[in-house]
């Protein structure tokens, strides 16, 4: 694969985020932009290194966030992402070094199945930790939500965290639904503000690496002194906050590290590796179908898998 131009990528990051369903016709015309111009674009680089994905608030359907840290040896590194990229709990996992060498996972566990974390990181590691996860402001607020939908709903937040473009009637058939149907089921996600937008996603192609860490206190001048790197911060309740900086293995590694300790009491160093990317993907492609039960009356156990 070929590296993008990042001016090009740019331009359809801003495009999508103006008009992340609509047809490339449609957006031509409304932007008044050469439609062969985007369609070039477009082949070139979405679904490659830029895709559009629903965005959901997992907060609503029950979901809580969080991060663990597991130590793993090296020559098991593998084997044990193998086996928690088939755990549909486990949203995305990815090696990591730093205060603990070996994985870390972003898990997405029911709200009434909290007390059974321990028994199912121990099934990887027997050296963990984990904090759950808000994000940033945080506002106290500690209402979840439940699942209340049929299972054909969880197949289709799976099509809709994949590609979010995916046609109408391609969704239709795969739900054996006519299209009117999915229209209504879509809409009613929105209004139920499970799905609270889409956006488009670059792929790791570009930023590779990340440094990520804890700190009890933030000072928000560090988001002002990084504001031209990619970073994200988050709110550990009770414990403090979580950042981390994406950028690209071209970049100097130790500059990184030197740089941002000085805002932060842990730190780790993640690799999106290309082999881990594709187990997260697979993983990706059916996790809310494979967490819901059958009859929609629920989750299943983060112990099943």
């Amino acid at each position: 694969m070929t590296e993008p131009v990042m001016s090009e990528l740019e331009f359809l990051v801003e495009i999508f985020k103006k008009y992340p369903l609509d047809s490339l016709k449609k957006i031509a015309e409304s932007e008044g932009i050469d439609y062969y111009r985007l369609k070039r674009l477009y082949d070139k680089y979405y679904g490659k290194y830029i895709t559009v994905s629903a965005v959901y608030n997992i907060k609503v359907i029950g979901l809580r966030s969080y991060l663990a840290f597991l130590s793993v040896p090296s020559d098991r590194i593998f084997e044990v992402g193998y086996r928690m990229t088939q755990n549909p709990f486990v949203a995305f996992v990815n090696p990591m070094f730093g205060f603990k060498n070996g994985l870390a996972p972003i898990l997405h566990i029911p709200d009434d199945q909290r007390d059974r974390i321990d028994e199912m990181l121990s099934k990887y590691s027997d050296d963990y930790e984990y904090y759950e996860v808000r994000a940033y402001p945080y506002r106290g607020d500690d209402s979840f939500g439940e699942w209340t939908l049929s299972h054909d709903y969880a197949i289709l937040m799976d099509i809709l965290n994949v590609d979010a473009r995916t046609p109408i009637t391609r969704i239709a058939q795969k739900l054996g639904k006519s299209r009117p149907t999915v229209k209504f089921m879509i809409n009613r996600l929105r209004s139920m503000d499970i799905i609270l937008g889409f956006e488009p996603i670059l792929e790791n192609n570009v930023h590779d690496r990340s440094v990520l860490g804890i700190t009890k206190t933030l000072d928000e001048a560090v988001l002002e002194r990084f504001k031209e790197h990619e970073i994200t911060v988050g709110v550990l309740p009770g414990t403090g906050y979580i950042l981390e900086w994406f950028f690209s293995s071209k970049e100097d590694l130790g500059t990184k590290i030197l740089e941002f300790s000085n805002y932060v009491d842990k730190i780790v160093i993640h690799y999106f590796d290309s082999t881990f990317k594709e187990m997260n993907d697979k993983n990706g492609e059916t996790r809310f179908a494979r967490m819901v039960k059958k009859d929609g009356s629920g989750y299943r156990s983060i112990l099943d898998f």
